[in-house]
């Protein structure tokens, strides 16, 4: 190994700014996951309906809607991913120790650093949004063998 000093320099304005937006995304990470989440939560609300109101158009006064296995399926799963869109929004307790930036993930009941805080708490939200988008998507899919 060589003892000769390693060189540095500033960094330069365009490398700070740089540097400056790496973070400022890593902490706007939770809160878009929240701007996602209540987009979902919109279209978890109006796809059902629109989907009664279509039956009705479609089949006038005499609309009717088999009630059989698909018919639960699709709500069960509209409901399902409208609780988790709603989980996902309720804001979560978390454990930081701002006088840490990175902690040891074994570390992590000890408490969180700051970066692991918004690390995590996206990943939690974005884990709650994707079921929620599965979820939907199911029962739109089961949606379909409903009309009779």
């Amino acid at each position: 190994m060589s003892n000769s000093p390693i060189s540095t320099r500033p960094l330069s304005d365009h490398e700070k700014v740089m540097r400056d937006k790496f973070y400022a995304s890593i902490a706007a990470q939770s809160e878009l996951m929240d701007k996602l989440s209540g987009q979902l939560l919109t279209l978890e609300l109006a796809i059902p309906g629109a989907y009664a109101a279509i039956l009705k158009l479609v089949g006038g006064t005499n609309a009717t809607l088999q009630l059989n296995i698909a018919f639960y399926f699709a709500f069960g799963a509209w409901f399902l991913a409208l609780a988790l869109t709603l989980i996902a929004l309720i804001p979560q307790k978390w454990t930081v120790d701002p006088s840490i930036l990175k902690q040891d993930p074994e570390k992590f009941s000890e408490g969180l650093g700051i970066e692991d805080f918004f690390e995590q708490s996206a990943k939690y939200k974005r884990r709650l949004i994707i079921g929620s988008s599965v979820l939907f998507f199911v029962g739109i899919f089961f949606a379909g063998f409903t009309i009779g």
